[in-house]
């Protein structure tokens, strides 16, 4: 095993020093299998990602934590040369996300406790695989950054190749369930958010609810991954577990944004039914939602408020056909949408301007995220916001931290949410936020 070596890069007494290989074993999953912290996961059905240790680490709060964390990964990859050997699926990234809303989210009473308003961090080492193979991307830093990193490739490469196959365990089962709000609370929320679309002061607002449960026992966030790549092998699927407190997980079906030099890709996701229990009957529900007013509406809402956010950045957007997205246990009307740059960006403005979609905040954006404040009684915390990674050249990948859960120990909050426009019905809404609980509590029970 020959390490590819690129010049050390110094800026002052800091080193940043990167070494790669390639393997012939070895899954990212073992990584995820250490008590190392932080921890991250990101899978799809083009390449899987698990990264831990921190050579690095970005954080940041407030309005400005946008571009606050966008000029610390740009300082952090400036001093930090790549061997230009490694492929670009595993030269090394920054992977972190954000909270929903830009106030506090850390507190002691809170699931979301070690979470900040963003974490990103450079890891130590990083395993991805892809249809091109397996690589392993180690990095260290400080006056020993060279040895560090080709120590942490020799050792990992040992440990790849040796690591057993993953044993998956069963769920831990569920033990009790505690819903916020309750029912009737929601159709009070519902009602004063229809009354507000009414007004004109809202066109459409989305509310979240959360789901406490407490388990039977210890929950295995590396196998809930692996069983839901099996469920949900088309979806995003993803992993952090920040320096402290709990771990964030989730498949989500919705990209934010996606950038790759000057191409821009996202979508539209919105409005949602049930599957049905025999072919004929997935057919009827998906012609039923093509056809609906309400969520047709819901779901132009979004799409244009896409294009609208992505005009200032593009010399053309390209708005693709409306289709059904058809997930294990939900279908959504779904719009690709497609935008090339008038110059470069970096991503992460991109994740600016996008966050949050109508698809999870509403419109208009201020007025959905002041209802969204004032009805919600319990913290969204990284719920329905980005989450993603970022590279040294500012392309990246985004998705909507939604169909996901935030556990420790043997307690997890789960969380999913509605679109509520004009014609919504509260007890057709809370059925459908059942139905979007189903990916993590299928799991967990």
């Amino acid at each position: 095993m020959e390490p590819l070596r690129g010049d050390e890069a110094t800026v002052g007494e800091t080193s940043v020093v990167t070494r790669g290989c390639r393997v012939e074993s070895g899954a990212p999953r073992t990584v995820l299998d250490t008590e190392t912290r932080p921890r991250f996961a990101w899978a799809t059905d083009a390449e899987s990602v698990a990264a831990a240790g921190a050579a690095a680490t970005v954080t940041a709060s407030g309005p400005s934590r946008f571009a606050d964390v966008q000029a610390a990964a740009r300082a952090v990859f400036d001093r930090c040369t790549v061997p230009t050997e490694l492929p670009s699926a595993a030269r090394p990234r920054l992977f972190g996300g954000f909270a929903f809303h830009d106030g506090d989210t850390e507190s002691e009473d809170s699931p979301w406790d070690g979470f900040p308003g963003a974490a990103f961090f450079l890891p130590e080492v990083q395993v991805t695989r892809t249809d091109g193979g397996t690589w392993l991307t180690t990095t260290g830093t400080g006056p020993t950054a060279t040895a560090d990193a080709e120590r942490r490739l020799d050792e990992w490469a040992d440990r790849l190749t040796d690591a057993p196959d993953a044993v998956p365990n069963v769920p831990p089962g569920v033990e009790s369930r505690e819903r916020t709000p309750s029912q009737a609370t929601w159709r009070d929320q519902v009602g004063a958010a229809l009354e507000s679309v009414q007004d004109g002061n809202l066109q459409k607002v989305v509310l979240a609810q959360a789901l406490r449960v407490q388990l039977r026992d210890d929950l295995s966030v590396p196998d809930v991954l692996d069983r839901l790549a099996a469920t949900y092998p088309d979806c995003y699927r993803f992993l952090l577990s920040p320096e402290d407190g709990g771990t964030f997980f989730g498949a989500t079906p919705e990209r934010l944004v996606s950038l790759r030099g000057r191409t821009v890709r996202t979508e539209a996701l919105a409005g949602s039914t049930g599957r049905g229990d025999t072919p004929a009957e997935d057919e009827w529900l998906a012609a039923e939602l093509l056809d609906s007013e309400k969520d047709t509406h819901e779901h132009e809402l979004v799409a244009d408020a896409i294009r609208e956010q992505l005009e200032p950045f593009a010399s053309s957007v390209r708005i693709g056909d409306r289709t059904v997205r058809r997930l294990a246990t939900v279908q959504h009307l779904r719009t690709s949408i497609t935008a090339e740059l008038r110059r470069d960006e970096h991503v992460l403005s991109l994740v600016e301007a996008l966050h949050p979609t109508p698809a999870v905040g509403g419109l208009p954006p201020d007025e959905a995220l002041r209802t969204i404040r004032e009805t919600e009684t319990f913290d969204r915390g990284w719920y329905a916001a980005p989450i993603g990674w970022v590279d040294a050249a500012g392309n990246g990948t985004f998705a909507v931290g939604i169909r996901s859960a935030v556990a420790r120990d043997r307690l997890a909050t789960l969380f999913a949410g509605a679109g509520i426009v004009a014609d919504s019905d509260p007890d057709r809404e809370w059925d459908e936020v059942q139905l979007k609980y189903r990916p993590m509590l299928d799991e967990l029970e």
